[in-house]
C-alpha cells in the first residue's frame, strides 16, 4: 500500500505560478512512476506530468515549458508540480499519482484544487 497527501493548491492569478507537493508513505520503494493528474469540472482526468524511476519526464503538451516535475530525493517519499505562468484553463483539481514497478497497482491523492483566475 501506499497512501498519498497532496498540498499547496489554491487561487491564483493569471501568470502567476504554484507549487504542489505529494507526500508518499507505505510501499514508496517500490514505486516506478510518479506523476500529476488534473481533472476540470465536466472532464475527464488527463495526465499533466509524469517521472519514471528510469529518469523519463513526460509532460502533456499543454502544460510542456510551463510546468515541471521533480522530486529532493531518491527515496520517492514527495515529488513535487512547479507551475507556472498559469492559465485559466489550468484549472483543475490536481491529483498526484503512484505506480508500483512490474505492472503492479497504482495510487492516488484525495486532489488539490488549483483556481486561475482573475
Amino acid at each position: 500500500q501506499v497512501q498519498l497527501v497532496e498540498s499547496g493548491g489554491g487561487l491564483v492569478q493569471p501568470g502567476g505560478s504554484l507549487r504542489l507537493s505529494c507526500a508518499a508513505s507505505g510501499r514508496t520503494q517500490s514505486i516506478y512512476s510518479m506523476g500529476w493528474y488534473r481533472q476540470a469540472q465536466g472532464k475527464e482526468r488527463e495526465l499533466v506530468a509524469i517521472m519514471r524511476s528510469s529518469g523519463h519526464h513526460e509532460y502533456a503538451d499543454s502544460v510542456q515549458g510551463r510546468f515541471t516535475i521533480s522530486r529532493p530525493n531518491v527515496r520517492n517519499t514527495q515529488w513535487n508540480l512547479q507551475m507556472n505562468n498559469l492559465k485559466p484553463e489550468d484549472t483543475a483539481v490536481y491529483y498526484c499519482n503512484a505506480q508500483i514497478a512490474g505492472c503492479g497497482p497504482q495510487y492516488w491523492g484525495q486532489g488539490t484544487q488549483v483556481t486561475v483566475s482573475s
